[in-house]
């Protein structure tokens, strides 16, 4: 039998792996050499650097598996050096993040009496996750513009530099951490362009803390001109730039992603590479891992309009929850690993199925599910 050793805020482990080992569960952030020296699979998530010193001891490690998107706290030349099989989860919160940006855009829309379909959105990043956010604000009526230097290298398509996606009227980051190379993220948003920005001019950061100087996010809000911020990433963590919350519409730790299905569908992901790699069918289901949400179905009396949009939204998720709980909790020491630790259950638009009369075709586009066929 395997010896598998996972972060203890991986949900469905045991259920998905216990067939394949003997399944040990671990904080995350404070894994040592000697508590995985006898692994033979290591699945992490995005708070567990692993690198030469986590992996000192580890001789009989074979599999390491991240649940997350990003990669950028894995040393995949030194797996690759050790022979040591590796495998992320691209795309397994993607659907969570753009739910997140939806509920918050909808949430400065009443804030500030916003017609989001009345401005323009640039994602920063149009990957997996950049690209469903593009979806879910095309489909709030937003102009979306798309900045991706790379792919725009790849491939054909309609890409704008970074400077016109930074002059949108709101800009939203999802790209991943790289210190190096042409690309390079790292204070991606730097002195420069913070104090380029326009007054009031919107920006959302889910993606990695350390992509935007927040020293300098500090600075400019606390000058005549300040900037509307969304933040769920931050620099350092989780010791959070304290000064900075304050200044922020919107301010959360690290959770953009964290729907039931998001977590359940990176565990799940992880578990199929393993299967794939030990030669073996993967008997067990996404879908039987999640249970039946509290409201299961709405039929409306009306087409949806910003307003309505906005509460079946929050009915699902609304991001002001999560806020409140960060800004309560904020000074209290080993609260923002808890909040991750301990997060409410939250399901995404999908696990909510909408019927009325007439043209549904927006609330499909963010991902609500139809009872019939949208007209």
């Amino acid at each position: 039998m395997l010896n598998i050793v996972a972060d203890e805020n991986m949900p469905h482990v045991r259920e998905l792996f216990g067939d394949l080992g003997n399944v040990q569960l671990l904080p995350g952030r404070a894994m040592t050499p000697e508590q995985i020296s006898d692994a033979d699979v290591l699945l992490v998530r995005s708070v567990t650097r692993v690198n030469a010193a986590l992996l000192a001891k580890a001789t009989r490690l074979k599999f390491v598996g991240t649940a997350t998107i990003g990669t950028d706290h894995i040393d995949k030349a030194l797996l690759a050096e050790r022979q040591i099989a590796f495998t992320s989860a691209p795309g397994c919160n993607r659907i969570s993040v753009g739910d997140y940006v939806t509920s918050a855009l909808l949430v400065l829309a009443e804030r500030h009496a916003l017609t989001l379909s009345a401005l323009s959105l640039a994602v920063i990043g149009a990957g997996n996750t950049g690209s469903d956010v593009a979806a879910k604000a095309a489909a709030l009526g937003m102009r979306v513009l798309r900045c991706d230097p790379p792919r725009q290298r790849r491939e054909d398509g309609e890409f704008v530099s970074l400077e016109e996606a930074l002059d949108a009227d709101v800009v939203s980051f999802h790209v991943p951490l790289t210190r190096q190379g042409d690309d390079a993220t790292f204070h991606l948003l730097d002195a420069k362009r913070i104090a380029a920005l326009r007054a009031g001019q919107c920006l959302i950061n889910a993606s990695r803390g350390e992509v935007w100087d927040n020293q300098a996010l500090l600075q400019r809000q606390q000058g005549p001109s300040p900037l509307s911020l969304v933040m769920d990433v931050w620099e350092n963590e989780p010791e959070v730039l304290a000064e900075l919350v304050p200044h922020t519409e919107i301010a959360t730790p690290h959770i953009a992603g964290y729907s039931l299905e998001g977590k359940a569908r990176g565990t799940w992901m992880l578990y199929e590479a393993l299967c794939q790699w030990l030669g073996q069918p993967a008997s067990r289901r996404l879908h039987t891992l999640l249970p039946a949400p509290d409201v299961m179905s709405l039929t409306l009396g009306q087409q949806p309009d910003q307003a309505l949009i906005g509460r079946l939204v929050h009915l699902v998720y609304d991001v002001r929850r999560d806020d409140a709980r960060f800004r309560r909790e904020l000074g209290i020491a080993g609260s923002f690993d808890q909040q991750r630790k301990c997060y409410p259950e939250r399901r995404e638009f999908s696990s909510l199925q909408i019927a009325g009369n007439g043209p549904l075709a927006t609330l499909a586009a963010l991902g609500f599910s139809l009872s019939e066929p949208c007209s």
